[in-house]
């Protein structure tokens, strides 16, 4: 009498005398089943059952905390890691060994799907959520083998706007606390390893221009017990120098000279702070001012942390010996006399290489229905490349086998993240897609069509709540277009996956799935997966499942020998729609010199707002007759691309009136986290 359900399972058509259920109370009829998962299965359809009942809301953060994870050992087990090659961090997340991809080297890979979204409105659209029911929809419902990929969250984003980054409602990563805010660290050590490098830079600058080429040389190659002899990395720099002695005896005074001084230009340092917070104020800032300094005062400043350059290099490395020697590559500034100066040269890549040594490995995690899942690296898509990592897609692809699926998400439209993850990891990891999943909600298209603008923390205008079909199809007839053209300049076939709110009618999610297959998708499904988990997704699932049997014409949307900027161009011209491009005299001056240093066959990674195709964040649609200003160009050597700034892209977010972490609490007494998502 006290229960708000009451669960028969097996019972038939018995009759329940109604003295044994309280007024008000679900009474639930089960079948018997033997199939795997079926517990886990129930459960969470009584859980929806009870919400529907009742009318209860219940946060992201509570549905969360009612599953219990299955041990993290035992999920390794049944997608078969070995014990040796698990890390445990706790009960429900681990790392995994790369010796996994040694082992697993004959296993058939499996198919590879890519999860992008239309221009969404500074909500977000769902690509992780859909992302995650698809997954629970393929492993827990169709019975195929499948494993999802995702990105680390930033803390930017968690107190800031957006919020946690785990999915929501019944497609999420459990536990979505841990996911949300340290999880293994990984982040963390990419900071201390990026402001290592920072102060590696000030410190070197500082003592050369304090001491002679003796004193440096004395420090630099000290006498150990009245021998002295060059490190590895320094015998490294030799070599790079064309000195090729390994006794710093016989060094001469110019050798010594050459070798001991990296003579930095302060006004062409191009390496940052970071820190993992939106922090405005820390966009420009002032060092060495303390008179300790010796008056080494210059001007610099801090991105956040998942917009270092080590962060993509861990998201594109696909080794640890790789990792290694893209840090060493990393061009922190250049020399007086315009030589480039790398973190080799500085003598602290093999520090950062064990800063990093733990973090290179994937974190696995599960869904709510039980669904493998691989959390690793964090890059933004609109001022980095925006995918999660090479190593995790590779090991992933590995463990479901040939029959299986492995389902990662690229960050923002399909205009930055998707574009980012064909001409970028694609080249790094070797791997072509067969399929790309389109997320697109009905605001969305609904602002694309002509709607009032979308703000985070203001409510929805009506056109939003009520049906509007002619605000639908513009959205659809514009962006929607536009983003499905741009993944078939791929040659991949395109599902468009329809994230379905509260607010959508009937009518308004017809025309959708219509108008996206006029449009040129293969299918386009309504998704539920929000309120019913993978069940609500099956249909998106099964359109994933054919899609991948049909054949694949992949192809980079660039030559990677073309100049620079022709490069640019042709993303600007073909994947936003712009006339043309209009380069500042800085970013003229700053291709011209990475052209001299034999850096002109690298990708191209635009850092560019995600609010529009085009480059200012208020042209919805499908914007036209407008020209893309790059104002500076930078390249991330050791990470392999160009990256050039389109606009007032900024590398550092910053905090909104309201952000996120007013609602976040704790309990001191149960240590229950409150509020987070």
């Amino acid at each position: 009498m006290q229960a708000d359900a009451l669960v028969l399972l097996g019972a038939g058509t018995i009759d329940v005398p109604p003295s044994w259920v309280r007024p008000g109370a679900a009474v639930i009829r089960c079948q018997p089943s033997l199939e795997t998962g079926i517990v886990t299965y129930t459960v969470i359809v009584i859980t929806i059952t009870l919400h529907s009942c009742f009318s209860v809301f219940i946060s992201d953060i509570e549905i969360s905390r009612a599953q219990t994870p299955k041990p993290v050992d035992q999920l390794a087990a049944e997608i078969g890691v070995l014990p040796e090659e698990l890390e445990a961090y706790g009960r429900s997340k681990a790392k995994v060994q790369l010796s996994l991809l040694d082992r697993l080297h004959t296993q058939p890979d499996g198919k590879y799907v890519l999860v992008a979204g239309i221009t969404p409105t500074p909500l977000g659209e769902g690509k992780s959520t859909v992302t995650i029911g698809l997954v629970q929809a393929l492993s827990a419902h169709l019975k195929l083998n499948s494993f999802a990929c995702l990105r680390q969250p930033s803390q930017g984003p968690t107190f800031g706007v957006k919020g946690g980054a785990a999915g929501g409602g019944y497609a999420q990563v459990i536990p979505m606390e841990e996911f949300n805010l340290h999880l293994t660290g990984d982040i963390h050590a990419i900071t201390a390893a990026n402001n290592l490098v920072a102060a590696a830079i000030d410190a070197r600058m500082l003592h050369e221009a304090t001491q002679s080429d003796k004193a440096l040389f004395n420090r630099l190659v000290p006498s150990v017990n009245g021998v002295r002899r060059f490190s590895p990395i320094q015998i490294s720099r030799l070599n790079r120098l064309g000195i090729n002695k390994t006794d710093p005896a016989s060094l001469t005074p110019q050798e010594v000279s050459t070798f001991v001084r990296l003579d930095l230009d302060p006004s062409k340092i191009t390496w940052q702070r970071v820190v993992d917070t939106n922090d405005r104020f820390l966009r420009k800032i002032t060092v060495g001012q303390a008179s300790t300094e010796k008056g080494m005062i210059r001007e610099t400043g801090f991105d956040i942390a998942v917009a270092s350059e080590i962060m993509a290099i861990l998201a594109l490395a696909d080794s640890l010996e790789d990792m290694k020697n893209r840090l060493a590559r990393m061009v922190v500034g250049t020399s007086r006399s315009g030589q480039p100066i790398t973190a080799e040269d500085l003598g602290v890549s093999g520090a950062l290489a064990v800063l990093m040594k733990d973090a290179i490995k994937p974190t696995m995690m599960q869904t709510l229905e039980g669904t493998p899942v691989f959390v690793h690296a964090g890059p933004f898509a609109n001022i980095a490349h925006g995918n999660s990592s090479v190593l995790a897609d590779k090991l992933a692809l590995k463990l479901v086998g040939r029959n299986g699926f492995v389902v990662t998400e690229a960050g923002f439209g399909a205009d930055i993240g998707m574009e980012k993850f064909f001409n970028i990891k694609c080249r790094a990891s070797g791997l072509r897609p067969n399929v790309v999943v389109l997320v697109a909600t009905v605001r969305a298209l609904k602002m694309h069509g002509g709607g009032p603008n979308v703000s985070a923390g203001a409510p929805l205008p009506r056109e939003y709540i009520d049906e509007n079909l002619s605000l639908v199809a513009g959205g659809c007839r514009s962006n929607l277009r536009k983003q499905i053209q741009i993944a078939h300049l791929f040659g991949v076939p395109v599902v468009v996956a329809l994230n379905v709110f509260k607010t959508d009618t009937q009518a308004e999610i017809d025309l959708v799935c219509q108008l996206a297959k006029e449009c040129g998708a293969s299918d386009a499904v309504p998704c539920h997966h929000w309120a019913q988990g993978g069940r609500g997704s099956l249909e998106l699932a099964q359109a994933v499942n054919e899609a991948t049997s049909r054949p694949s014409n992949f192809q980079f949307l660039y030559n990677i020998e073309m100049p620079i900027v022709e490069k640019i161009r042709t993303i600007a011209q073909k994947v936003y729609g712009a006339d043309d491009i209009e380069l500042s005299p800085e970013a003229e001056a700053k291709i011209d010199y990475y052209n001299q240093q034999g850096y002109g066959s690298l990708p191209i990674c635009m850092a560019k707002t995600h609010l529009s195709l085009s480059h200012m964040p208020d042209k919805k649609g499908a914007p036209t007759g407008f020209t893309l200003p790059i104002r500076d160009v930078r390249a991330s050597i050791g990470a392999g691309f160009i990256f050039p700034l389109v606009g007032t892209m900024s590398t550092m977010p910053g905090l909104p009136t309201r952000p996120c972490f007013y609602d976040i609490d704790l309990d001191p007494v149960t240590e229950e986290i409150t509020g987070l998502f």
